[in-house]
Order: C-alpha cells, then structure tokens, then sequence
C-alpha cells in the first residue's frame, strides 16, 4: 500500500508501527449544530481505508474525536466557544447541546453506513491530560503563561509551518498590530484559555479558571489511545493550518514522534463555494438522508478520489444512484452465490484490479470502476448461459461493493423489501386500470413516476411487470 502524505508531498509506502496492526486517528465533528453533508466525506474515506486494512488482515483501531470545548468561533483564540455559544442560543445545558448533537451526528453516520470508531474520546473528558501537556512544554520553555492563559512560543519551534508548508516568518507580516497584549508573538496560539466571567464551560488549573484550546486536545488523544507514535492521521484539507500545525508543534515539541503519515480529504462544494454551516451554505445531511437511499450518497462520495475537489449537485447525485442501480440489477440477477461451482474464481484478475486501486492511495473511482466491468461481463456470461460465472461475481460483490467500500448490494431485504414490492405492485395495478380506461395520460405519469424510483415496467399480454433498473 502507498498513500498519499501531507507532510512529506509524496507518495510512500504504508508501513506499520507495530507490524499487523494499524493506528487511525481522525479529527471528527464539533457537536453544537446538525451536520451536512460536508460532514460525511471524511468519515466515509476513512470508513472504507478501515475495511480495506481488515480485509488484507490488519487489526485495526480508529479513534475519532469529539470536540465539545473549547474550539472558538474563529477558529483561533478569541471569540465565544461554539457549544457554549449554541447552549446560551438554545437555552441549554452545553452538556445537553454536546449530546443531542453528538448522537445527531452519529446516528447520519451509522445510515451512512460507517462503522462506529473504536474510540471516541470527548475533549472535556481529557481536561486533564491536557493540562498535564501544557504543562510540559511550559517546562520544556516551548510555552508561556500569561494573565492566566498559556500560549505555545512559536518563535521556540523552528519546524512550525512544515505541515502547512506555510513561512513562519511570512505568517507574522501585517499581523503585529492585532496581536492580543498578553500574547509575545500574533502566531502564538492558546493551549490554555482564561475563563471570562460569563463563560460557561470552566475547569480549576495550575493558571486559574479557564478552559483548553482547541489544538491540544487531538495532541493528547491521539497519543492517549494509540501511542507516542502512530500510523495514520486523517482529517479535512481545511484542517492543515492551523490545526494540524499546532498539533504537530505541541506533540513534537513534547518529544512524541506522532503520526508516520499525514492524509487529508479535500472538500465537498456546493456551487462551486465550500460548505459552511456558519454562513448557511449547506445541504443538510439529515434531510438529505430522508429523501435519498444513503447507500446512494454514500457511493457518490466514493466515486471521486478523496483528495480532489467534489462540487455537489442534484444531477450527479442522480447520475450516481443510476450507475448504483445497474449494480444492484446485475447482482439480483446471478443467482445464489451457494451455486457457485468448484474450481478458480474466474474474477482474480479483477480483484487483483480492485486491490491495485485501493492500495494506490485508496483510488476508490477506479476500484467502482472494476466493478462496473465485472457487472458488464457477469450479466453477459449469464446471459450466455454461464450461471457460475454470476454465482462467483455475486461473492465478490459481497466482498468488495458490501464489504470493503460499505455499499450494499441488495437494493433492500427483509420487511422493508417487502413493503416496497408491495406498493410498487399497487402502483401497477392502478395503471393496468387506468390503461383500461384508455387513459393513456395517467398511465404514463405512473410508469415515469416508478421510473423516477429505478422501477422498469415492461407491459405484457398478461398485464404489466416491473425489475429494478
């Protein structure tokens, strides 16, 4: 496997910290309002670099952050914290805004498909371990108090700005003028904040009454759970400076090796504008999972490579759940995979295909793309009589569609299956009735309405049939 590293700009070969296993951490959500789609991408990439490393028989553990204090609104070191700001909109307990956001926010995922982390540690319950941080590189001289905050001395590290790419020296130009009186330097940023008066969330430090920056928690986390040195960090492009910059300084700056390699998605955009929940500029993901099949927003997000810019629009969301159906369709007709005979897979080839994709940089377009083909050539084995053909590409849809890229492949089962075929049969028998009444206009809207569905009627001597597709 080789992927693509941020902090080295070059592809380089995956190799373990602890040899059969694999450390994942991944920057998750702030929980104070619903999530967007934006939100899914990343933990969708990562769920599918989870299955891919199981499937070639690592152990694996993802940690995924919650962070419920102390992330501001400007996403720097002045401004109200985003929970506390939503709690005093909301009239509620932080806590309670940090839970009814934190299951909002799993619950889209878990519809998404998305196996929960094996860890999920929350920013407020390592208060501790953050300060104990702090205080390190307060003895280590990488930091300084001041009027009860602490600030991390960039001036100190002189490898601050290589994950970023960004010239320490460029980054303080134009800014000393707006640089706070109790920080030395405009680049300096909060490990610990100062509690005002009126702010809510507050815990007892060394320092006073205050409350930890954003940056630190990840720092500590990560390390908490999967060690000094770990294998994979993931997050968001936007995420580079200066999140992943300030973690990097303060784990590094604390004698911690930290991530081997550093992997970032790019955006999802909306009009070609990145999605911001500040500005309103977003699709909401609850309500975007009421009106669509999530495996279809799922599968749409794999089928651009997660470091390319994706802009979002109704016409490719269509195209996707299209291009879904003729899976699904090739895949309920080949039969049982029980009926598969002995003897060679006839699809190595193209599982070797599959798995060259996904070990260049997770290529999850070019990985659906071996699918489209293995459907295409099943349906035409099984066309020409060739049923174990079908039976064999069905057990690799199961294995690579279902169980590495966590894309179903039946297009429903069970009751809600049945729910489905039965209304779909109600439908027909309405338009059989209205065909009977020559009204020819009704029964066209019905057909293109179940069209609209990806439901194909074909009409009979013996009356109307529908597939999928």
């Amino acid at each position: 496997m080789t992927f693509y590293d941020t902090l080295t700009r070059r592809s380089q070969p995956f190799e373990s910290v602890t040899p059969g296993k694999v450390g994942i951490y991944v920057c998750g959500p702030t929980v104070y309002s619903e999530p967007h789609l934006g939100h899914a991408r990343g933990p969708v990439v990562f769920d599918v670099l989870r299955r891919w490393f199981l499937h070639e028989g690592y152990e694996v553990r993802l940690v995924t952050n919650v962070t419920d204090v102390g992330h501001l609104t400007d996403d720097g070191d002045d401004g109200d914290d985003k929970l506390a700001k939503r709690a005093k909109l909301e009239r509620l307990e932080p806590m309670e805004v940090a839970e009814k956001y934190f299951w909002s926010y799993f619950d889209a995922m878990a519809r998404l498909g998305v196996w929960r982390p094996s860890v999920i540690p929350r920013a407020t319950g390592h208060i501790t371990e953050q300060i104990a941080l702090t205080q390190e590189l307060l003895e280590r001289r990488l930091a300084y108090e001041s009027a009860g905050s602490v600030y991390f001395d960039v001036s100190a590290w002189d490898a601050y700005g290589e994950l970023s790419g960004r010239d320490p020296d460029e980054l303080l130009q134009g800014t000393r003028l707006e640089v706070r009186s109790e920080k030395r330097d405009a680049r300096d940023f909060a490990l610990w904040k100062r509690a005002e008066e009126n702010h809510i969330m507050r815990w007892p430090s060394p320092w006073g009454e205050g409350f930890p920056g954003w940056h630190i928690e990840c720092s500590v986390m990560s390390t908490k759970y999967l060690g000094d040195e770990f294998d994979i960090h993931g997050g968001g492009l936007d995420l580079i400076f200066p999140h992943h910059e300030c973690e990097l300084a303060q784990a590094r700056g604390a004698g911690k090796a930290f991530a081997r390699t550093w992997m970032h998605w790019n955006m999802l955009t909306l009009g070609g504008e990145k999605m911001s929940k500040s500005k309103g500029h977003v699709v909401d993901l609850t309500t975007l999972l009421e009106r669509h099949d999530p495996m279809v927003i799922r599968f749409h997000l794999l089928r651009s490579h997660y470091r390319s810019l994706s802009d979002f629009a109704p016409e490719a969301l269509e195209a996707s759940a299209a291009g879904l159906r003729r899976l699904r369709t090739g895949y309920e007709s080949w039969g049982s995979a029980e009926d598969r005979p002995d003897g060679e897979d006839p699809w190595l080839a193209a599982r070797a295909r599959f798995a060259s994709a996904l070990n260049d940089d997770l290529a999850t377009p070019e990985a659906i793309a071996v699918l489209f083909d293995v459907a295409r050539d099943a349906n035409r084995a099984v066309d020409a009589g060739e049923h174990g053909a079908g039976a064999w590409a069905k057990v690799l849809f199961d294995d690579l569609l279902e169980g590495v890229l966590g894309v179903t492949a039946n297009a429903g089962t069970g009751a809600a299956k049945e729910a489905f075929d039965a209304l779909v049969v109600l439908v027909l028998e309405e338009r059989d009735e209205a065909r009977r009444r020559r009204d020819f206009a009704r029964s066209d809207t019905l057909r293109d309405r179940l069209a609209d569905l990806g439901i194909t009627v074909e009409d009979t001597a013996s009356g109307s049939r529908w597939r999928r597709g």
